[in-house]
């Protein structure tokens, strides 16, 4: 078979042709950052992903290759350790970015739980620090190739989801292939979204033409036959010169294309597979003892440790594996490893061990791997393998090891517990201790994105407790309801919740602080906090009576966000500077049982506009956080910050915060968690990117998408971050529809009264867009009602802009300045610089014209200013369009058209050059119907009667202008 490499390049020049260009451009914008090679077994990936490294290294790229393993697919982040072997602690690693990634992966398999290192950064703090470690070497190029991504870990996985939504900056590409219907759907997903954004290159890889395959290929075979295995390897290339090599050894023709059907364990043609495993029948015993280990081994496939495994003697070994080498069976790798030449031919060699046979020699790894002292995580893969039945010291080295893979990879974890709980004996003296085990799994399938599993593992371990366990029942209710949360099924979790409280006897009272907690939350998610009131007051009282004041601190923080919520400001203080004082006298480990109370209170704080307090909860509860592993408690405290980064205009920070946020919650699996920080992503993109940036909309269509018609707070902040985004994008009917789908109807009741005059602001400027003014003026009223109530600055300043926004629609030019004014003075007295800024632009244009220039410029300094020192993109960008009319003497309009808006004037001038509706919508990207609303309102200040009149009008003043200048 050694023209293989002829044979899987054939037909693929066009793909050569766009990773050259892609490797040309790298670190350009528009360059994608990874490309995904996809194709069945066999089609060439391999070859294709080989070419690419050589043709890189040609470039001068630094290329790392590495390859997922079909057995080794509970072994955390195996692929990536496998591609910086040659970077691993200890070994001569040209680059030190390249030996620190390696440590860092390393560590997370050798000496997971070290607080100080790996613990410490745990999971999607190792995805920042191994892009930053690729980043480090962008200068001169990276290229990242791993093979057989469809059996990556998981773990292996979420860094590739990470790396295709966070691209690794510099001139870094990562390279993965991968068989199409074998990929885990999530990963699929990431990669689509990738290529739909532009961030992935995909290159599907069909089958080879036949006259082409057959031209370079067979010359020597006569040409009917030559077609008639063409046509059995369905122009495969593997598949193809295994045919060939079998019919030029002399098998009968139709015995080589008989075979079509797909193995089971395999899946390749049960033909192809007995050729592959025909070559094996010369080997001698020794050599066959030594594929087998090899298949078994993987990554522990050295010779000391084949030597171990086979009985065989070190030098005994050496001979073999050389002339294995030879006759091409056997391949050396990095690090003293061996490897068998192809993936398929481990995988027929390993499923065809006599199972007595493999477990032996996974047996014989696990102890020579505990007589060296590794660690529990790297033994409990081929302790695993050789289970045979229930071994209690094996099962507490898979205990040991998904106890520490916890944080760093918890669907390993979940597995490996498994593993033991399958095996354990069910005997009323494993009773408790398989209780325990079962939560713990039922933890880690939680945070690992199988909140389903997860659920319904934990309805069983509530019924099997009863009453002889009762402390890990309540464990198992309290967690249960978090994942009935995350399904959606937050009334299931309040029933489950309440049912365990009337329970007699009752639970001790520091769980019965945490079931009406979880009580509380479960209320907040579906806007429905005045029911559960009683219940948060009851856990400040029964948590005060038994001297718990981390309890008591919680069921404050939470009374102060949820009256917040509801609007009742005065009370809401209240419980927050009583949770302040309580929480602030608390160490961190007096905290982290119920870290959850800084994200109460940090959230309180933010709504409260308590900027700095909140600023150092959300801090202190993130550290406390990813000190104890508490991954579910990072999202909320997350996407605090990014609102609160957002307010105080540090829009950078704030969508770094928003993107880390998306990121667990995407592996969390919780569709309502997605939309959530979907939705606070979304008003942070809208304002951190250029102004015509469509990626703000998208993400708001997707976190909608991700409620799937769900109710509650989650769902509803979706739909109004969706109707800020499309009223910027220039779409006021879709945003009015999307802003009162979220409210429930006009006068938004199902929305919480401390957002209410922001959302109205929203609705009347669009109202205004559309030109309903009447239902504008009644938002705007309202607005204003609310703002009153709720004595909150920003909200306030909110309704004054509705009222600005109205007044300069009435032609008052100086009401609208007054408002604004009053607007800018409250954002700057609650700390809210980006709306402070966004005010000032509004009223610059307006002070202009009312003859104030040297006003109007300063404003406009102040604003641009603020703006470019946050990040604030869109508004910089708005800065600049009105700069002309701010910063000098507005250009003269016609009579004819000054009562127009610049919106106006911008659709009347592409109908005087030809456009349709539906072209001037695509243009401005605005939906056809606010275009002909645009047109109807034209058509009424401009006096004409019809569209053609209009063209006439714009064609005659544009006339008049050129002979004027």
């Amino acid at each position: 078979m050694g023209d293989a490499s002829a044979a899987q390049l054939v037909g693929r020049s066009g793909e050569l042709a766009r990773l050259d260009a892609v490797l040309a451009g790298l670190g350009q914008s528009g360059v994608p950052a990874v490309v995904d090679i996809a194709g069945e077994p066999g089609i060439g990936k391999s070859r294709l992903l080989g070419e690419a490294c050589a043709r890189a290294e040609q470039a001068g790229f630094t290329v790392l290759r590495g390859r997922a393993t079909e057995y080794e697919q509970h072994v955390p982040f195996q692929a990536f350790t496998d591609a910086l072997a040659d970077a691993a602690p200890g070994s001569p690693a040209a680059d030190p970015a390249l030996a620190e990634a390696g440590s860092v992966l390393h560590d997370i398999r050798h000496v997971p739980g070290d607080a100080s290192h790996a613990g410490a950064t745990a999971r999607f703090g190792t995805h920042r620090a191994i892009a930053e470690f690729f980043a480090r070497l962008g200068e001169r190029g990276l290229v990242l190739a791993i093979d057989d991504l469809h059996w990556a870990d998981p773990a292996s996985r979420e860094l590739v989801d990470h790396l295709v939504r966070h691209p690794a900056r510099g001139r870094v590409l990562l390279v993965v292939a991968r068989r199409s219907r074998q990929t885990p759907t999530p990963l699929t997903a990431a990669l689509t979204r990738g290529a739909d954004s532009g961030a992935v290159l995909h290159l599907a890889l069909e089958p080879l033409p036949e006259q082409e395959s057959l031209r370079t290929l067979a010359l020597d075979i006569p040409e009917d036959h030559a077609k008639q295995l063409y046509t059995a390897s369905e122009g495969n290339p593997l598949y193809l010169l295994s045919l060939l090599h079998a019919y030029r050894n002399g098998a009968p023709l139709p015995s080589i294309t008989a075979h079509a059907v797909a193995t089971d364990a395999v899946g390749v043609p049960s033909g192809l597979a007995a050729l592959l495993l025909d070559e094996l029948t010369a080997l001698t015993e020794p050599q066959r003892r030594i594929v087998e280990a090899v298949a078994a081994l993987g990554d522990h496939a050295t010779s000391a440790m084949l030597a171990v495994a086979t009985g065989l003697t070190v030098r005994c070994v050496e001979d073999q594996t050389g002339a294995l080498v030879v006759r091409d069976v056997l391949r050396a790798g990095p690090g003293g490893r061996w490897a068998l030449r192809h993936p398929l031919v481990r995988a027929l060699v390993y499923e065809n061990i006599a199972p007595h046979r493999r477990a032996e020699v996974h047996r014989r790894a696990a102890q020579e791997l505990a007589r060296s002292g590794a660690p529990a995580t790297e033994r409990a893969h081929h302790v695993e393998r050789s289970l045979t039945d229930w071994d209690p010291t094996a099962a507490a080295v898979l205990s040991e090891a998904a106890a520490q893979f916890a944080s760093t990879a918890p669907a390993t974890a979940a597995h490996l517990l498994d593993v033991v709980l399958r095996r354990m004996p069910d005997t009323p003296a494993h009773t408790r201790r398989r209780g325990e085990l079962v939560l713990a799994r039922a933890r880690a399938l939680g945070v690992s994105g199988n909140s389903r599993e997860s659920r319904n593992l934990l309805h069983t371990l509530i019924e099997a407790s009863g009453k002889d366990h009762p402390e890990l029942r309540t464990q198992a209710i309290a967690q249960c309801a978090v994942m009935e949360r995350h399904l959606g099924h937050s009334p299931e979790a309040t029933a489950l919740l309440r049912r365990e409280l009337s329970r007699h006897p009752g639970p001790s009272p520091g769980q019965a602080v945490s079931l009406r907690l979880a009580l509380g939350m479960s209320a907040l998610l579906t806007a429905s906090y005045p029911d559960a009131r009683a219940d948060v007051a009851q856990a400040v009282a029964v948590a005060r009576s038994d001297d718990d004041p981390t309890g008591e601190a919680a069921a404050l923080a939470l009374a102060a966000l949820g009256e917040a919520y509801e609007g009742e400001t005065e009370a809401a203080t209240r419980f927050a500077d009583a949770a302040c004082r309580l929480a602030d006298a608390l160490t961190d480990p007096g905290l982290t049982d119920l870290c959850e109370s800084l994200v109460w209170l940090g959230w309180a704080e933010v709504v409260l506009e308590r900027y700095t307090d909140a600023e150092r909860h959300i801090t202190r509860g993130l550290d406390i956080a990813r000190r104890s592993g508490q991954l579910h408690v990072l999202p909320h405290l997350l996407t605090s910050r990014a609102f609160l980064h957002l307010n105080t205009c540090r829009l950078p920070s704030a969508l770094e915060a928003a993107e880390e946020a998306e990121s667990i919650a995407r592996a969390a699996g919780s569709r309502d968690l997605l939309a959530f920080t979907l939705a606070i992503k979304t008003l942070v993109l809208l304002l951190a990117r250029p102004l015509g940036d469509n990626s703000a909309l998208t993400t708001g269509e997707e976190a909608v998408a991700a409620t799937s018609g769900s109710k509650g707070w989650w769902s509803a902040l979706a739909w109004c971050m969706l109707g800020h985004a499309t009223f910027v994008s220039g779409d006021p009917h879709r945003a009015q529809e999307a802003i009162m789908t979220a409210g429930g109807g006009t006068e938004l009741p199902l929305l919480q009264p401390s957002v209410r005059p922001g959302q109205l602001d929203s609705l009347a400027g669009a109202a205004l867009a559309t030109g309903d003014i009447d239902q504008a003026e009644r938002w705007a009223a309202q607005a204003e009602r609310e703002a009153d109530r709720l004595g909150l600055g920003g909200q306030r300043a909110a309704a004054l802009r509705a009222g600005a926004a109205l007044a300069e629609h009435r032609g008052d030019t100086g009401e609208a300045v007054r408002l604004l004014d009053a607007a800018t003075e409250e954002y700057v007295r609650c700390g809210q610089p980006l709306w402070e800024a966004y005010s000032l632009l509004r009223a610059a244009p307006l002070v202009q014209s009312a003859g104030q220039g040297p006003r109007a410029a300063a404003m406009w300094h102040r604003a641009h200013r603020i703006a470019v020192g946050g990040g604030a993109r869109l508004l910089v960008d708005l800065a600049e369009l009105i700069r002309p009319q701010v910063m000098a003497e507005a250009t003269a309009i016609p009579a004819e058209l000054a009562e127009l808006t610049p919106r106006e004037l911008e659709v009347a001038g592409l109908v005087a050059e030809g456009l349709s509706n539906q072209e001037i919508a695509a243009r401005l990207h605005l939906s056809r119907r606010t275009v002909e609303t645009h047109l109807s309102s034209i058509y009424r200040k401009a006096s004409v009667p019809s569209r053609s009149a209009l063209a006439g009008l714009m064609t005659r003043i544009g006339l008049d202008s050129q002979r004027n200048t």
